[in-house]
């Protein structure tokens, strides 16, 4: 099976990569918007800004083709677990 479902290159995109420094060729825009970004322990590489949100625009987390396990995985045990009413 393909897993071509995980990894999406909008190189037509006027940011495209978004992240000084990403390698184009290794750049997911799967998660254009970080699906994480509400979680404090989203296991990125981001800093605290001075008002308390998150700067993220150092972390490539979401945007390795190869974490999008990582991504799934977390968003179920952090956000939608909490909710299983099993």
């Amino acid at each position: 099976m393909s897993c071509r479902y995980k990894s999406f290159a909008h190189r037509q995109c006027e940011f495209f990569p978004c992240h000084e420094g990403a390698d184009p060729d290794r750049f997911s825009c799967l998660f254009c918007f970080c699906p994480l970004y509400l979680i404090p322990d989203c296991g990125g590489d981001f800093t605290r800004m001075t008002d308390g949100n998150k700067d993220c625009s150092r972390c490539l987390f979401p945007h390795d083709p190869d974490n999008y396990d990582r991504v799934i995985q977390t968003l179920q045990k952090k956000v939608f677990k909490p909710f299983d009413k099993k």
